[in-house]
C-alpha cells in the first residue's frame, strides 16, 4: 500500500493547489455532505471553480454511510464523465472520507482521491491510514477496502466550526492514540483543558496523534500485526455503535469508542495487568466528558452477537487489543463469554447504570 502524503496545513488553498497539480487528471470532482457544503466548501470554492471541479453532494450522518449513498456517488461520477484518470476530493468528516474513499477505490477499479477532513475524528482517524468503507447489514464498516488517499490535507481551522459533541468524538480517538503510545502523551491528553479550547495547542496535539497513527500504519499497512493496536476500544465500541443503529438512536463513533475503551481497559486490568490507577483516571475522564451508553443485562447477548461479527475475529473467536501498560500493547487477545459479560457488569457499575 502506498504511503499517504499527510500535510498539516498552514495555507489550505496553497497546499490543495499543490496536491492537485502533482496529480494529473482529466476531470476533478468534489464530494461534500450537506453540512460541509454550507460551512467548509466556501473556503476552497474559488480554487475549485478555477479548476472546473464538479460537485457531488450526499446527506450527512453515519446512517447514510450505506450502499444507497455509495451508489449515488458512483452514479454521479458515471453520469458526469469520470474516467480512471479523474481525481476526487472528499471534503468532510469520517463518513464522507470513508464513503468517498471507497467510491474512489471501486469506481473504474480505482481513481485517485484527496481527503480534506473537517472534523477532529476524521483528522486523527478516518482520513488517515487508507481504510475506506460503508456500513452494511446493520454492521459498522462491514464492506470496504484498503485504499489510501493520495494526499490528506489537515486544516485545523475547520475545528472552530465543531460543536462540543463532535469535538469529543474525535478526542476519543486521540485518547486511544495516547494510550497506545506513551504515558506522557496520555497524561497530556487527560489534562488538556477541553472546556476552553486553545486551538494552537490543539493543532500540536492533532499533529502528534496523526503521527502516531501514521507510524503504526507504515509498519503494518494491512493490519496483520501491530496496526491492530489502533483497534483498542473498537471491538466493544463497534458493538455499542451497531446496537445504537438497531435502536434507531445512533451515537457518534468516538463516543462508542470511549465507552469501548472503558470496557477494554477493564479487560486489560483483569487479563494483562493494566494498572488500576490509570484505569481509574481514564474512566473518570470518559465518564465526565462522554456520559454513558445505557445498557442493562438484557442487552448483553445482543452486544455479544455484534462482537461475534467483528471483522477482526478469527475462527469465531472475539479478538481484542489490550494493554499491559500505557504503550505496552497486547494484540490478538481473546476472552470468554463469561469474562465479556463481567466486563459489561464493570462498565455499568463504574458508569453509574
Amino acid at each position: 500500500m502506498n504511503k499517504q502524503e499527510v500535510i498539516l496545513c498552514n495555507e489550505l488553498e496553497k497546499d490543495l493547489l499543490g496536491a492537485i497539480k502533482s496529480k494529473p487528471y482529466d476531470k476533478l470532482f468534489i464530494l461534500t455532505d450537506e453540512h460541509t457544503t454550507l460551512h467548509c466548501l466556501p473556503v476552497i470554492n474559488e480554487l475549485l471553480l478555477k479548476n472546473n471541479a464538479i460537485s457531488i453532494a450526499i446527506p450527512a450522518g453515519d446512517l447514510n454511510k450505506n450502499i444507497e449513498t455509495l451508489a449515488h456517488v458512483w452514479t454521479q461520477l458515471s453520469q458526469k464523465g469520470a474516467t480512471r484518470h479523474s481525481l476526487l476530493i472528499n471534503l468532510g468528516g469520517g463518513m464522507t472520507t470513508d464513503l468517498g474513499g471507497f467510491a474512489a477505490a471501486t469506481f473504474k477499479r480505482g481513481i485517485r482521491y484527496i481527503n480534506i477532513p473537517t472534523t477532529l475524528l476524521a483528522m486523527v482517524d478516518a482520513s488517515v491510514g487508507g481504510k475506506t468503507g460503508i456500513n452494511f447489514n446493520g454492521l459498522k464498516n462491514e464492506v470496504g477496502a484498503f485504499a489510501p488517499a493520495s494526499s490528506v490535507l489537515i486544516e485545523t481551522d475547520f475545528l472552530k466550526t465543531l460543536d462540543q459533541e463532535n469535538f469529543f468524538s474525535g478526542y476519543a480517538e486521540m485518547l486511544k492514540h495516547g494510550l497506545i503510545s506513551n504515558t506522557e502523551h496520555w497524561a497530556e491528553l487527560l489534562n488538556f483543558p477541553t472546556d476552553k479550547l486553545d486551538y494552537a495547542k490543539l493543532k500540536v496535539l492533532v499533529g502528534k496523534s496523526v503521527q502516531i497513527k501514521e507510524d503504526i500504519v507504515e509498519k503494518d499497512p494491512y493490519e496483520q500485526g501491530i496496526r491492530k493496536a489502533l483497534n483498542l476500544g473498537h471491538t466493544v465500541g463497534h458493538a455499542f455503535e451497531s446496537f445504537s443503529f438497531e435502536k434507531n438512536c445512533p451515537v457518534l463513533h468516538g463516543y462508542a469508542v470511549a465507552w469501548g475503551v472503558v470496557c477494554e481497559l477493564y479487560l486489560s486490568s483483569v487479563k494483562t495487568g493494566f494498572p488500576t490507577d490509570k484505569l481509574r483516571q481514564t474512566v473518570q475522564f470518559i465518564k465526565e466528558n462522554y456520559g454513558c451508553f445505557d445498557i442493562d443485562c438484557n442487552c448483553y447477548d445482543k452486544l455479544y452477537a455484534y462482537m461475534l461479527h467483528d471483522k477482526k475475529n478469527t475462527a469465531g473467536i472475539i479478538n481484542f487489543t489490550l494493554l499491559k501498560e500505557v504503550g505496552d500493547i497486547c494484540i490478538d487477545q481473546s476472552a470468554t463469554k463469561e469474562e465479556i459479560f463481567d466486563m459489561f457488569d464493570f462498565y455499568r457499575e463504574c458508569m453509574g447504570l
